[in-house]
This record gives C-alpha cells, structure tokens and sequence, in this order.
C-alpha cells in the first residue's frame, strides 16, 4: 500500500484563509469628487501609501494618472498589476485585468474611475462590476468617482450643467461603501483648470466656459456635500432605530426671520431661535431697507434688534428693495431658506389692518415653495413706533415754507397767463411747478404744494373767481383730476428723488469699502493697517478715530490715532478688547464714554479696538454695520500680518535649524576624511624608521593632501561667512586671464591629475579688471565641482574670451550633466545632486555665485548638447583694457 503524502500545514492553512476571505466581503472605499480635478486620484494613493507603510498588501490595479507629476510620485513603490490589452476597430486599449487582479488577491486593490465603461471584449460592461465581484472574493477595494455618476444625482447634474450624463453608477453599490469626500473650492478649481493641471489648455479653456462655470462647480459641490451627508444621515437613522423614546429628528431646514423697526420684532427673533434649536437648523434674520428715511428711535429699535439676532447666533442679512415682499423672497431664495417667519398684524387701525393683510397674503401668494409662519409674538410693553407714512411727511419747516412759495409765485405768475390762455392753463403750470418743487424737497411739503395749488387754481381763476365753488361738471371733473395727478406725480417725483439718494448712499458705502479692502490689501505691515483704516473711517464718517492695541499686555493707542483716549475711554476699549464685544456710546455695554469702540476680532483672536468719536445723537444702522464691515476687515488683515510674520519666523527657524544640521552633518564628514587620512600617514611615518626617501615623501604628500583639503573646507566657511555679512569688497585691478587659469590650474594638480585639461584661451595676453584671489577660488571651485562630478578620464575644458565689454570664462566637462530638477537651485548653500559622490560641503557653487556677483557679473549652469555642464562666468568690463608698453 502506497504511502500517502503528508500534505504541508502552511499550504493548508492558506487554503483556510483563503477559503475564510472568500466568505467574507470586502469592503468598498470611495473617494468622491464634485467634478474631475479636485484629487481624488491623488487622495486616493495618500492613502495607499499610509496603508502600505502600515504593513497592509495593497495593489494598482488600474490607476489614471493622466501624466501628472505629483501623481505619478505616489505611484512609487505600490505593486502594480499589469494591464490587459484589448483590441477594439484596430486600436489597442489598456484594460483592468480583472483575472490577474483575483489570482494575485491582495487585501486591497486600486480600482480608479468606478463609472468608467470598459472596453468590448471585458468581463462586465462596466467597471463597477469588476469592483463587485473583487469584493466578492473577500477584497477591499478603493476607487474614485465623481458625483454626477451617481445615478440619483444625474439628472440634477444634467439640470445643472446642461451635460447629459451616460456612465453612471447605481446607489445601491455605494450604499455599503464608505465615502471619503474630496473637496475643492470652486475658485482654486477653475485655477488648476487655468494652469492646465486638469486639461490640456486648449481643452481647458472650452471646459472653463461650459461643465466648468463657478455657478454649476458650487451646485456640484454642494450635491457631493450632500450625498455623503445623506449617506451618514443613513447610517444615524439606522441607529436611531435601535432607540426607544427618542423624537421626531428633522434635518435640511433654514429658518428666514423679518426684522423691522417695530419693538415687536425681538420676540419674534426669540421664537425663531427656538423653532431653529428644535429643528438643528441655521436661521438668518433679515431686513429689508427702502429709501424711507426713519427716525433716530426707529433706527435705535432695528439697531437693537439686529444685536439681539446677532447675540443669539442669526446670520444677519441686510438688503436694499422698496418692495417688503420681494426683498424677503429675494433673500429667501438666494440663501436657499425653506421657511420665512413674519409676525401677525397687530394695529388697531384700519389702514394697519389692511397693510399687514397685503403683505400676507402677497407673501402666501408669491413663495411659491418656501413655508410661511405668521406668529403673534408677544407684546413686550414698549410702545410701537409711529406708522411708516408719518415720518415721511415729516420735512423741515424751511421746505414747507418753500413750497408754499413756490405755490404763490406760480400763482401770481398764472394772472398774466390767464389773461392770454384762458382759466385752464394755469392748471398745467401749476402741475409743473409741483413737479419741480418734488425734486427739491420731501413728500409733505410736496403734498401741501398739491393742496395749496388746487385750492389756488379753483379760487382764483376757475369761474366763479374768489369762491370755491365750481359750476360746471366738467371743470369739477377737471379740479378733481388735477388734484389727484399733482398729488400722485410729486409723490411718485418725491419717491424716485429719494430713491435716488438712497442709491447714492449705498453707492458711497460700497465705494468706501472697496477702497479700504483694496488699500488693506496692499497693506504690508500693522502700522500701515492701522493708518489706512483710521484715514478711511475720517474721510466717511467725518470723525476722529484711534486704534488701540495691546503692547505688553495692556492697551495703548497707535501714534497714528487722530482721537486722544483718555484713562477712562482706555478702560473701555480694555473692556471691549478683553470680552470681544462693542462698547461705549450706542451700546448697552458701558454707554456712558462718548466713544464708540468696537472690538478688531477674528475667530482667532482679538488685535486690537478701534474707537471712534462720531458726531449726532444717533447711529444708523447702514453706518453701523459699514463701520463693523470696516473693523473685520482690518481684523482680517491685521492677523494675516500677525500670521505671516509667524510663518516667517517659523520658517527662518526651521531653515535654520536645517542648515545647521546639514552644514554640521557635512563638515563633520568632510573633516574627518582628511584628518583621518593625514592621522594614519603620520602614524605610519613616526613608525616607518626604516623607510625609504620614497616612501616617507609619499606619506608626507599625503599628509598636505588632507591639510590642503583642511584648509580648503575652513576657507568655504569663512567664504560664506564673509558672503552673508556683506563683507566681500573685491580689489580690482587688471590681470591677464591666462595667468588666472594657469595658476589656478598649478594649485590644483593633485586633484585634476586623473581628467585631462583643454584650454581655449586667446594668444594674446586678455587684460580684465578683477580680483585676481577671489576670482582664482571662483574657478578653482568650478574646476574641484567637474573633478568630483565626473569620472575619471573625463575631459574638463576651460575657456576665456572676450566678448563685447564683459570677460566670459567657462568651465565644461562631458560628464552626466545636471538633474533637470536640480539647475534652479544649483547655486543655493548646501545643494547636493542625489547621485552625487561622497564628500563636499555643497558650499563651493554658492560661494562661485557670490564672488562673481561681488564684481557685479553672472554666473550660469547648463547642460551642454552632447552630455556635460557648462558653467558661464560673464564679468562686465565698462574700462578698455590699458595698451602694452612697447618693447625698448
């Protein structure tokens, strides 16, 4: 009986595990873009290698890198499955290999491009079918995918960017996947695409126009911010399931809240906020401003209540419309709200009655799809201001007076024109004379110059004359007409005239901000920061201002400041400085100091205060709320000051700390070879009693070999030394150039004895005004630089010219040349090629650049046609060399 063979335990137990990974599923990762670009490759093959360092077996199966440097790099050391061709109408295709991938099992696999269609011929139609049945065997899968190929999302995708959608991936193979969002904004999108880090330029400029378009690259996102929120929302839902006695969880709302001048707008904001902590949601609270001019109480209410939206976490909107209804609706739309909440018509009066019905039933009418709330908030015992259409009849008695004037001259005027024209034609130039008076004055006094004119046309010249009775129907229906015409277009003059100036003002506000954001922007320094914004604040608002920051831990004011502060208004900006919030006049917070200082903050931190000393007995809101833009952008800038001098220091630190432990890492090597080599010939020559001439001169060369190579590394760093203090003042005066080369060439026998020198130099002695020592180092470092770079045997050539009114000395070798990535920085301290030769302080080039920019000149690197470098020395020679003296 034949004896059966014992089978091998490690084979057996790979069977098990392989049997035991077959049972179970891998698991999918996706990393999801908005669009292509944004790195989801490259995200991807971060995380690969974090995975691989952590000891994980992971593959590329099939990544697209589409030729991109950085890319490319983290391709380094991941094993790669070699692709499958396919061929399909005589082109041959590069494919996932779907059976190489199954037979190699790694525990994960890089799948990129999840919806991609695979090419006739495959397994599966499409890609993620590949990846389903990889996950099937028991392996993890990572792969991209951007969102418009989700197969729930495309048709908004297509609604959004007019691009029809056709490989797309259903959501049911994501429903199990964990989704990694990889996001971008919009602008640094469309900046990559513009520096061709996407597309081709060609291709990219036609993308930037259509797909491309911030506005459809801001709905792509929000769409992925949304799909992966909706894909944890799956998951807290499924826990949520496994709880008992929890509430309703409502999700995706944003509360709209009217704010207005009236007392009762703050419990409304109160009742908005607790409607929002019910719901999680964000709310704004917005108010709407027309070209009415409100009074200083009006303006103190929607002051305080804006404060009190603001305090309880609102994001405040203020807009500009006449129409109530359709600003509300234009923000609601614009700030994507779900829901608007205004309050219930609480007048007495009719016409508030009627008022308050309008505006709701207009704002039922026209939302459309945005809900409506209409709360009655409750009374909060302060007395509502006067209707809106009191303050506007309002005016100064000056322009009544005006008015009234106008009126009388128009009417002494009409008694010669009645004469001539009849009784109607002083109608029409009263009419005009209202019209004109509109343009001057508000709509009271425009108002009393409709009433006074009409009475004045029916008294005086309409027949009877001196009475206010009138005849005839038809001059009845005329008088009427009039009346109500005059009334109605000095009203409507009246209101396109306020209109106007409101324009004006906002045009200012916006013209003001763009110039201290632009005048910030150049900003380099705090002090320049602060003078800009105090000079910006005193040209708009007609104030003295000081800025007040923190020097050794207490406030002081700028020297720039133009508004003295006092001990006591100290103490109130150290108050606003220290709790972040304003202070001072117009505020709740120490209102006593006539000062207004409002706190310089960031999210970061708080810089500093302004203070600013404004005239009148109120500040409106439009005032208010440019002078806080103000302070927020100078915060802005005042902590990117602070963060880049930071940065700076930090940088300089660390490039400190580099230097020193590169130069000490370098030197250390750098001395011990010679000291080690001129140690050991010493040694062997205190012992060597017997020794030859022949011998002992051998060891004693050695020994000033590694002195001179000594004396040359301590002269590098004294070079540098002398470079980085300014030190350097060359001594010109004029030397041959062949003597230059010679010479340098003589000093450096030792270490040019292996390459063979060749020398281009004129026959004619070449005068040049130089340094002779500095420039002799210069060459005798280009020379030592091809000596070590090169192999043995390697040809160095040297050649002098004159060329126009510069000297050109250059040194070219036919060795491998330089690294493409490495020219830029070729002449920096401490740059050392990777494959370069052990030994060198990477010194000698930068020293080369230093000596040579002493004398005002250049020095270049190249890599020359045919293999090598090429180094250039370019010395300017403005003087004309001295002639010879002639031979005796």
């Amino acid at each position: 009986m034949p004896e059966l063979e014992r089978p091998n335990p490690d084979a057996l137990l790979s069977s098990i595990q392989r049997e035991e990974a077959a049972k179970k599923r891998g698991k999918l990762k996706v990393f999801l873009g908005m669009c292509p670009g944004v790195g989801k490759t490259y995200a991807m093959l971060e995380a690969a290698q974090r995975e691989l360092k952590a000891g994980r077996d992971i593959v590329i199966g099939f990544v697209e890198t589409h030729g991109r440097k950085e890319t490319d790099a983290l391709t380094q050391g991941l094993p790669q499955i070699p692709r499958r061709p396919l061929e399909y109408r005589g082109v041959t295709l590069a494919e996932f290999d779907l059976d190489a991938t199954l037979a190699r099992r790694p525990q994960i696999a890089l799948v990129d491009e999840l919806a991609h269609t695979n090419a006739p011929g495959s397994r599966h139609p499409k890609r993620w079918h590949d990846v389903q049945e990889l996950l099937d065997a028991g392996i993890d899968v990572h792969t991209t995918l951007n969102v418009q190929h989700v197969e729930s999302r495309a048709d908004t995708v297509q609604q959004v960017t007019g691009a029809e959608i056709r490989e797309t991936v259903p959501d049911s193979v994501l429903d199990a996947a964990v989704l990694e969002l990889v996001d971008l904004p919009p602008a640094e999108l469309v900046q990559r695409l513009h520096e061709g880090k996407v597309y081709l330029p060609d291709r990219a400029a036609a993308a930037v126009q259509s797909f491309f378009r911030e506005a459809n690259l801001t709905a792509l996102r929000e769409l992925s911010l949304r799909l992966v929120a909706d894909h944890v929302g799956e998951g807290t839902r499924e826990f949520r399931r496994t709880q008992s006695g929890t509430g309703t969880w409502k999700t995706d709302h944003r509360l709209l809240v009217a704010v207005g001048p009236s007392p009762m707008s703050e419990p409304l904001i109160r009742w908005t906020r607790r409607m929002a902590d019910g719901l999680r949601c964000p709310w704004l609270a917005v108010n709407v401003e027309s070209s009415a001019v409100l009074t200083e109480p009006a303006q103190a209410q929607i002051t305080k209540n804006l404060a009190t939206a603001r305090k309880l976490g609102a994001e405040v909107v203020t807009t500009s419309d006449e129409d109530l209804v359709r600003g509300l609706l234009r923000v609601a739309r614009d700030q994507n709200a779900t829901q608007i909440v205004v309050g219930k018509p609480s007048g007495t009066g009719w016409l508030e009655w009627w008022r308050g019905s309008r505006l709701l039933r207009r704002l039922a009418r026209e939302s459309g799809d945005v809900d409506l709330h209409v709360v009655r908030a409750q009374k909060t015992g302060v007395e509502s201001p006067a209707p809106p259409w009191r303050p506007a009849l309002q005016s100064s008695f000056n322009q009544y007076l005006f008015a009234a004037g106008v009126v009388g001259v128009t009417g002494l005027l009409n008694l010669g024109l009645m004469e001539l024209a009849g009784p109607r034609a002083p109608g029409l130039v009263f009419l005009l004379a209202v019209v004109l008076v509109a343009l001057f004055v508000g709509r009271g006094p425009v108002l009393l110059a409709g009433a006074l004119s009409a009475l004045g046309w029916n008294f005086f010249f309409l027949p009877p004359r001196f009475t206010f009775i009138i005849e005839r129907a038809e001059d009845a229906i005329l008088f009427f007409t009039y009346f109500v015409v005059a009334v109605v277009l000095g009203q409507l003059v009246a209101r396109i005239r306020a209109q106007g100036d409101a324009e004006r003002r906002r045009e200012e506000r916006a013209t003001a901000l763009y110039q201290l954001t632009r005048d910030l922007a150049e900003a380099t320094s705090r002090d320049e920061v602060v003078w800009q914004l105090i000079a910006q604040v005193g040209r708009l608002f007609q104030a003295p201002a000081a800025v007040a920051l923190e020097v050794g831990g207490k406030l002081a004011a700028h020297p720039d400041s133009t508004l003295a502060l006092t001990e006591k208004e100290l103490g109130v900006a150290d108050y606003a400085f220290r709790h972040g919030k304003a202070a001072g006049r117009f505020t709740d917070n120490l209102p006593g100091t006539p000062t207004l200082h409002l706190p310089l903050a960031t999210e970061r931190k708080t810089l500093g205060v302004l203070a600013v000393s404004l005239p009148g007995k109120s500040l409106p809101l439009s005032q208010r709320d440019l002078l806080e833009t103000f302070t927020r952008q100078a915060a802005l800038v005042l902590d990117r000051v602070e963060l880049r001098a930071a940065a700076e220091q930090s940088r300089l630190l660390a490039e400190s700390e580099r230097l020193g432990r590169t130069l000490l890492n370098s030197i250390s090597h750098e001395l011990r070879t010679p000291l080690a080599a001129s140690t050991s010939a010493a040694s062997a020559l205190a012992e060597a009693d017997g020794a030859s001439p022949e011998h002992r001169r051998s060891l004693l060369a050695e020994i000033q070999e590694a002195n001179a190579r000594l004396n040359r590394i301590v002269g590098n760093l004294l070079d540098v030394s002398r470079l980085e203090s300014g030190q350097i003042r060359p001594r010109l005066d004029w030397h041959d150039v062949r003597d230059l080369v010679q010479t340098t060439i003589r000093d450096l026998q030792c270490e040019l004895n292996r390459h063979p020198v060749k020398l281009e130099l004129p026959a004619d002695p070449l005068l040049a005004r130089l340094d002779f020592s500095l420039l002799q180092q210069a060459l005798a470092n280009l020379l030592l630089n091809a000596a070590m770079h090169t192999p043995p045997g390697t040809l160095i050539e040297i050649r002098a010219a004159q060329e126009g009114d510069a000297l050109t000395l250059s040194v070219g070798d036919r060795g491998p040349g330089i690294a493409a990535d490495l020219l830029p920085r070729i002449f920096d301290k401490f740059t050392r090629g990777l494959s370069a030769p052990t030994g060198g302080s990477g010194l000698g080039l930068a020293i080369v650049k230093g000596f040579v920019e002493a004398h005002n000149g250049t020095v270049t690197a190249a890599n020359r046609a045919g293999g090598g470098a090429l180094f250039t020395l370019s010395l300017p020679q403005p003087e004309k060399a001295p002639l010879p003296e002639p031979n005796t």
